[in-house]
């Protein structure tokens, strides 16, 4: 491998502790874990028009779960689901070996877990978390929707 698993890059994110760890007025709690490994993520969302407004998450884990939640940090504020499911797909690609999406180049920082496949889970970890977070708050509202609807 010519790249080193834990590069400056994610070395730096895992440091960076962007977001708070919990919001008091949160829209959306999700919690996720790896039963493998251990790694716990915990994403707090505020929404504003189906749109996140602020963020906060709470991450124990490996150096790679802990970089790629400072990575929704970083980039999720102001994202709807769409978005949300663009970045997921984008991790997906670095996973498999692509190259970055440039809209994240950031991401490439991954690279050399590429081919490690027992730990692509630690890094898809706060990107599925994000995801099922946004999912489940946009099948809520569908809900209420269709419920005044019938009312």
């Amino acid at each position: 491998m010519s790249e080193e698993l834990y590069n400056r890059q994610i070395l730096e994110a895992a440091r960076e502790r962007p977001a708070a760890e919990t919001l008091a007025d949160a829209d959306v709690r999700v919690d996720k874990d790896n039963p493998l490994c251990g790694d716990r993520v915990r994403l707090e969302l505020r929404l504003e028009d189906e749109r996140i407004a602020q963020l906060a998450h709470r991450t124990r884990g490996c150096l790679l779960t802990r970089a790629a939640s400072a990575m929704v940090a970083r980039f999720a504020v102001g994202y709807g689901l769409e978005e949300v499911r663009l970045l997921r797909r984008a991790v997906e690609r670095i996973l498999a070996g692509e190259d970055p999406d440039p809209r994240w180049p950031e991401l490439a920082m991954f690279r050399p877990v590429a081919g490690i496949r027992s730990r692509h889970d630690c890094v898809r970890l706060p990107f599925v978390a994000l995801a099922e977070a946004l999912e489940g708050a946009a099948a809520r509202t569908q809900d209420c929707g269709s419920a005044s609807a019938e009312d």
